[in-house]
Parts: C-alpha cells; sequence; structure tokens
C-alpha cells in the first residue's frame, strides 16, 4: 500500500517539518510505502497534489497542516469516482475538523500514530457548487470575521483573536433579505446569518450544533433571524451554556441535505465561507456528500452520539482487508506478490 503526506512546511512554526521523519516512520509502521511533498506558496498546490496522488493509486494520503491544507486535500480527492482514505494531522490554529475526530492536536507524531489504530469512519463531505468542503458553509455578516482577522493574530492569539474581532463586528451586523431552501421548508426574510455545519465543532466552540453527526448525510442548518446585537449576544450566551440557542424562537435548527442560499437584493454581494475561507459569493447550492471520504478516526474517543452508523464497521473491514492481504498477495519474505 502507498501513502502520500502533503504537509504545510511553514505550519505551526515548522513544527510538522521538524517531525517529519517520526511521521512517515508511523506510516511506513502502518503498513504504507511512505513519502512526503511539501506544498508551495503555488495556489491549490496541495489540491493539485491531492488530485495527483489519487489519480495515481495512493491508497492513503495524509494532509498535515491548518484547515486551509486540509480542506485542499479533500478538494484534491472528493471529485474522483476512487478516493484514497484520509488521514489527518492538525497543524494549524482552530484545526476543527481534527478536534471533530479526537485527534490530537498538541503533538504530530501522536496525531499521526492515530493511523495504528485501524479505526475509520466514513465521513460527509459538504459541496458547494463545485467547491467541497469538510466543516463549515456560512452567509451573513457575522461570518466574515474570519476573513477580518490577520493571520498573524490566528497563529498568537487563536480562539481570542476571533473573539475580539466578533466583538468589534457586532455592531456593524445588519438583516439581510435572504431566500434560504432547505429539505423541510423555505425561509424567506431577514437573516444576519446562516450555517451549515458537518461537525459538532466550528470555530472552535463545539455547542453551535450539538448534536451533529459526522455521517448521516445531513447539514446542521442554523438560520439567526435576529440582527439586533444583544439578541445575538443573548443567543451566543446560550450557545454556550449548553447549546441551549437552537430552542429559541429567533432561531431556525433543522437538518437538511441540501440547501439553497441567495440574497433577495441582486445588488448585494453575499460572501459565502467555506471552512473559515472566501469561498464565493451567492446564489449557492449545496450538497451534503453522504459518508463520502474513509477517514482515520480516534473513535475510542468520539461519543457515539456523533456517529450514525456502527463505529467499529468501517475499523472491522480494514482488519479484513489486511487479513486478505496477508493471506493471498504476501510471499514469505513479507514482500507483496506483483507489486512495487
Amino acid at each position: 500500500m502507498k501513502a502520500r503526506l502533503i504537509y504545510n512546511p511553514t505550519s505551526g512554526k515548522e513544527i510538522l517539518k521538524k517531525n517529519l521523519a517520526d511521521i512517515l516512520n508511523v506510516m511506513e509502521e502502518a503498513g504504507y510505502e511512505s513519502s512526503a511533498y511539501a506544498t508551495t506558496p503555488e495556489p491549490f498546490s496541495a489540491k493539485n497534489e491531492a488530485n495527483r496522488c489519487g489519480l495515481a493509486g495512493f491508497d492513503l494520503i495524509v494532509a498535515a497542516g491548518g484547515d486551509g491544507t486540509i480542506n485542499e486535500v479533500i478538494n484534491g480527492i472528493a471529485p474522483l469516482d476512487v478516493r484514497p482514505k484520509l488521514a489527518i494531522i492538525p497543524g494549524g490554529t482552530t484545526n476543527d475538523f481534527a478536534r471533530a475526530l479526537h485527534i490530537p492536536r498538541d503533538n504530530v507524531v501522536k496525531a499521526a500514530e492515530v493511523i495504528l489504530k485501524n479505526q475509520m469512519i466514513k465521513s460527509d463531505i459538504g459541496k458547494a457548487n463545485d467547491t467541497y468542503f469538510m466543516n463549515i458553509g456560512a452567509g451573513g455578516y457575522l461570518t466574515e470575521l474570519t476573513y477580518e482577522v490577520p493571520s498573524q493574530l490566528k497563529s498568537v492569539f487563536g480562539y481570542l483573536a476571533y473573539l475580539v474581532k466578533g466583538a468589534e463586528m457586532l455592531p456593524r451586523v445588519k438583516p439581510i433579505d435572504m431566500k434560504l431552501v432547505y429539505d423541510e421548508g423555505v425561509y424567506e426574510g431577514e437573516a444576519s446569518m446562516f450555517f451549515l455545519g458537518l461537525t459538532n465543532s466550528i470555530g472552535g466552540f463545539e455547542q453551535i450544533a450539538p448534536d451533529a453527526q459526522l455521517d448521516d448525510g445531513k447539514f446542521s442548518l442554523i438560520i439567526v433571524k435576529t440582527a439586533n446585537v444583544l439578541e445575538i449576544m443573548h443567543l451566543v450566551t446560550m450557545m454556550i451554556n449548553g447549546g441551549k440557542h437552537v430552542n429559541d424562537p429567533r432561531v431556525i435548527y433543522t437538518k437538511t441535505s441540501k440547501f439553497y442560499a441567495e440574497a433577495k437584493d441582486e445588488d448585494f454581494r453575499m460572501m459565502i465561507n467555506l471552512d473559515g475561507e472566501y469561498g464565493g459569493d451567492a446564489p449557492m447550492t449545496f450538497e451534503n456528500l453522504k459518508q463520502h471520504i474513509e477517514i482515520y478516526a480516534n473513535l475510542d474517543e468520539i461519543p457515539e452520539s456523533a456517529v450514525s452508523g456502527d463505529m467499529e464497521e468501517a475499523s472491522d473491514q480494514f482488519v479484513k482487508e489486511m487479513e486478505q492481504l496477508t493471506n493471498e498477495d504476501l510471499n514469505g519474505d513479507g514482500t507483496i506478490s506483483g507489486k512495487q
């Protein structure tokens, strides 16, 4: 089996670069013939390499870096008919997807060692027009704060930078006349923002979509109808205190497999946030691709409520594949018959 490590050499004070040999050793120990690719400043460097590896028949891609690097890798493999497995080594600031998969975020080698546990989940992936995302799709004034937090502040202050910028932007929040179409209905009216969550971790907060599941084929949809500063602050307080905002009448909270968003004022530009980055302008159509990519995860730590299927099924299948490989394809010296 072949694996490719795609890593951002500048992520996390070059921590990935410093531990490159140890990470590759873990991948080899897991049974993968492993190699590495360092991303470059060229646009879509990680995406293009991931796509090339997928087309070349690699069995596993390990995406190492921040959420941006992981998003690019997913965009490289998600369109393919036959997709390699994915593993994640977080090296950024928020690491929302790694947080949801309970992958260690303070030690890159321990994060790589999750591969050795042979535990996997078939994870949902979002598609927004022709772009893929793994954690969040959003629109509205408050979602634009991500673009305005300088990268240096993100690295140094993490969540605090977002909180400070969010508080600064609150007085600028205005209602937007939207048309939002989801599985159970249509909302036409004013709203300050909408969120489509694939996991329960958004910007480091784990109560925005408290009952999100990783593999049920559904987005957790939140529509915030109010643009009043005090009411938004109240909703944030309710969110922090156990996710109680989802039952508030100022919020629509539901599950949906598809979603459409547009600003009813054709002259208004509603920018869409995909995994914390600018992802294009509305109108935009979103689709949940159920169990689209098989990903290594720390299933021992993930609550059963966060997974709709049998948590052991994916890891059991992996073990069966390894046993079949051992029984049928290995020579006496441990090499793979007829393969490089």
